[in-house]
């Protein structure tokens, strides 16, 4: 076979794969549940139970049913607290504001137990403070460089670091009683988070979006390297990455579809 064949087959398996990602993969909402051993995690707090969302990405069609999706999927689970970990937005425009209340509005259903962070894709064309007046009318709250003491626990927000807006170090000076959660958009950044909190949440990575056998992973966001997916236990801070909802760059996945992660924590030294 010439190598302009060769060069052909190549460029249709490749054309192929991404229409069938986005066709398929990047459509596919699946609940991922997790058990997280961690050290320092209080007995009285053992089997709570946390739904994390991330990289939502509202801006077409596709994001805001996918949104939706996933919403409901983890309320479906009756969690004790929903987390979201940034990137509401694709990008700000005047009718974003209104599509992104309308898909967070199940949230009320949580009754205050929601937290949330910015994203780097918050600051696109706009400024987070829209979203927290989005926010505060759904009762969710907003954390930017601040922390909340609420249900027993310490939520520390940290804001973005790709966009250049993060506190760390000030925001875990607010931290005054234990335990603490940090959540922090870029997961590459708990290499940097002051030591003292159980455990980091994070997105940003979307997982890698494309996964080729033997865990090969070409695309990689900025701060998201090092940490793409999953339960990290011997990071510096214990630190869960979801794998997000929507997309960046290319609207299409494979072998690693969209995430609505149920994280059900528990003290290490029982479970151990």
């Amino acid at each position: 076979m010439r190598l302009r064949d060769l060069a052909f087959l190549a460029g249709a398996a490749g054309v192929a794969t991404l229409v069938y990602g986005a066709l398929v993969e990047a459509r596919k909402v699946v609940v991922e549940r997790k058990t997280l051993a961690l050290p320092g995690w209080p007995e009285r707090l053992s089997g709570y139970r946390i739904a994390l969302l991330s990289d939502l990405h509202i801006g077409s069609r596709a994001s805001i049913d996918l949104a939706y999706r996933a919403i409901e999927k983890a309320l479906d689970e009756s969690p004790d607290m929903v987390v979201i970990a940034g990137d509401f937005v694709e990008s700000w425009n005047p009718s974003v504001p209104r599509i992104l209340g309308d898909c967070l509005e199940q949230l009320l259903l949580m009754d205050g137990n929601v937290v949330a962070i910015p994203g780097n894709h918050d600051y696109y064309r706009g400024d987070p403070e829209i979203l927290r007046m989005i926010c505060d009318e759904l009762n969710i709250k907003l954390l930017r460089n601040e922390v909340w003491r609420h249900a027993g626990i310490t939520w520390v927000g940290i804001d973005s670091a790709s966009d250049g807006h993060a506190e760390p170090a000030y925001a875990m000076s607010l931290a005054d009683a234990d335990p603490c959660i940090a959540l922090w958009h870029e997961p590459d950044m708990v290499d940097y988070l002051p030591r003292g909190c159980v455990l980091q949440l994070s997105g940003h990575s979307h997982g890698g979006q494309f996964r080729f056998p033997g865990g090969f992973t070409p695309m990689h966001t900025e701060n998201g390297r090092k940490y793409p997916r999953g339960f990290y236990p011997d990071a510096p801070t214990p630190i869960y990455v979801s794998r997000g909802i929507g997309t960046t760059f290319l609207p299409s996945r494979l072998n690693c579809a969209p995430e609505v992660a149920i994280l059900t924590l528990v003290p290490a030294e029982i479970y151990a």
